[in-house]
């Protein structure tokens, strides 16, 4: 075993939060160790945002090509356009790769130690003695593994768990890694299948359904609530699932899975009503992907004396109970932040955790997360974005409001592009003009939701938006245009 080090800050997990939490203590001028049982960037670089948007920027170009090519002017002849699946996956893979260096070499610019194990927190905190992490060799089960032989010891003065969550199973199907599948399964199928049930409408289930679509797989998309991407609002789920529909996806919305069993030919899901669970359906394809969520990751992590306390799948911090956060555990000297504490689920929140964690335990003034104007991004084609407040939710508060919608189909640049599909929606408070809540589905939403965010951060008001000088021709006019709608002024709608 290494001999034992003390640090200031020991960090468990090295993806969007884990890392950019180490590195600000170490701008900051703290000695920090990173534990990762895995490959740097965790979840996120290694087997989410990264890898899928590759994915999807693949699905991208094929669907382009194949849906734009004549009328563009690219001839291709019949069957030209061939995809070398080894290729799709591959290219992924080593993005990912590249960008897993990258965090190694700003590891060593800021002096940062970093340690590959699995980490098990024995101490907190107290009066005379400090934090003590135990590491031991990472298990082949990186996903649910909890270490074997002992490696190192280590203590520090603080330490901030940021190990991320890990995909939610059905209790009668697990994963199986070929015909009931993760998304980390789907990540790397060898295999492009004629076939797949998706279970699961959020964020994930959508991006795998537009990428296996787009290739040519039939997908069925499986969502227990009655629309899709539930979390939308209720205009853009509606013009998600008629885009996607034309695109040859099939939905059964209202709908939950209740067994998947085995068959000549991969699977059968059988599907219950929500509503009425004795009218049933069995679906047959190659493979189910099982896209129902997250829970935070924690197995193994703590000491069972410490009393690490858990709630809802989750470890429990005060971000909930302050508001002004230091993501203190029930473990004295021990922190948390992103998706082991909960929702929302997204890297960029736990980057900013990270940041008002350290900061705060250091005694710096940080205006931390607003967890009102979170942006949240689904990166189909058609892209969706939102933030704040959709209008149901306007309407369950009580809110007096109003809404400015523009389509796209008059949109210039949505026209030059190809890329008609689409809306923009915009909720303002009466009289004042409060930006309540944006949302977008269509060509570079993902982009053009930023625009959105500084406004509430600054606390712009429609009126700013409205005389803010827009470039021509950009989809970013669209925002203008919607603005210009609350009150009743679009030019081109």
């Amino acid at each position: 075993m290494a001999e034992a080090k003390h640090y200031d800050l020991i960090v468990i997990g090295g993806g969007p939060g884990g890392y950019v939490g180490a590195i600000r203590a170490a701008q900051m001028g703290l000695k920090v160790c990173c534990i990762e049982r895995g490959k740097l960037g965790g979840v996120c670089l290694n087997w989410g945002c990264i890898p899928t948007k590759a994915l999807l920027h693949n699905a991208e170009l094929y669907m382009e090509a194949i849906r734009h090519g004549k009328e563009w002017g690219f001839m291709f002849a019949e069957g030209a356009v061939t995809v070398d699946w080894a290729k799709v996956i591959g290219r992924s893979r080593n993005i990912a790769g590249t960008l897993n260096g990258g965090i190694a070499f700003l590891f060593k610019k800021n002096k940062i130690d970093h340690v590959e194990g699995h980490a098990k927190i024995v101490n907190g905190k107290s009066s005379t003695a400090p934090c003590k992490v135990h590491v031991t060799k990472a298990d082949s089960d990186y996903y649910h593994g909890t270490g074997g032989e002992k490696v190192a010891e280590i203590t520090a003065d603080k330490i901030i768990i940021a190990t991320g969550a890990a995909p939610l199973e059905l209790p009668f199907a697990k994963s199986n890694g070929t015909t009931i599948l993760s998304s980390y399964d789907a990540l790397t199928i060898a295999k492009q299948p004629k076939s797949m049930v998706i279970i699961g409408s959020g964020a994930i289930g959508m991006e795998f359904a537009y990428f296996f679509n787009a290739f040519g797989t039939k997908v069925t998309v499986v969502e227990m609530l009655d629309r899709i991407l539930p979390n939308e609002d209720e205009d853009i789920s509606a013009a998600a699932q008629r885009a996607f529909t034309k695109q040859g996806m099939e939905f059964r919305v209202g709908a939950m899975s209740t067994a998947i069993d085995k068959s000549s030919s991969g699977v059968k899901v059988t599907l219950a009503q929500a509503s009425d669970k004795t009218k049933t359906e069995v679906i047959e394809a190659e493979c189910a992907l099982v896209a129902i969520g997250v829970k935070g990751r924690y197995e193994g992590l703590c000491d069972d004396k410490l009393g690490l306390r858990i709630e809802k799948n989750h470890i429990w911090t005060d971000f909930k109970d302050k508001k002004e956060p230091t993501y203190q555990t029930s473990v004295p000297g021990v922190y948390a932040i992103g998706d082991c504490i909960g929702p929302p689920w997204l890297a960029h929140v736990a980057s900013e955790e990270a940041v008002a964690c350290v900061e705060r335990f250091q005694g710096h003034h940080t205006l931390g997360v607003d967890y009102a104007s979170i942006p949240g991004c689904t990166y189909c084609n058609p892209q969706i974005a939102s933030i704040g407040l959709t209008e149901k939710q306007a309407k369950e508060k009580g809110l007096k409001y109003k809404v400015g919608k523009y389509s796209l189909k008059s949109h210039g640049k949505a026209i030059a592009v190809s890329a008609t599909e689409g809306l923009v929606k915009i909720i303002v408070s009466e009289p004042y003009g409060e930006i309540l809540g944006a949302h977008i589905i269509g060509e570079d939403a993902s982009e053009l939701i930023g625009e959105m965010g500084l406004a509430r951060r600054v606390e712009a008001t429609i009126e700013d938006v409205i005389s803010t000088v827009h470039a021509h021709p950009t989809m970013h006019e669209a925002l203008h245009e919607a603005a210009l709608a609350t009150e009743g002024r679009a030019i081109h709608a």
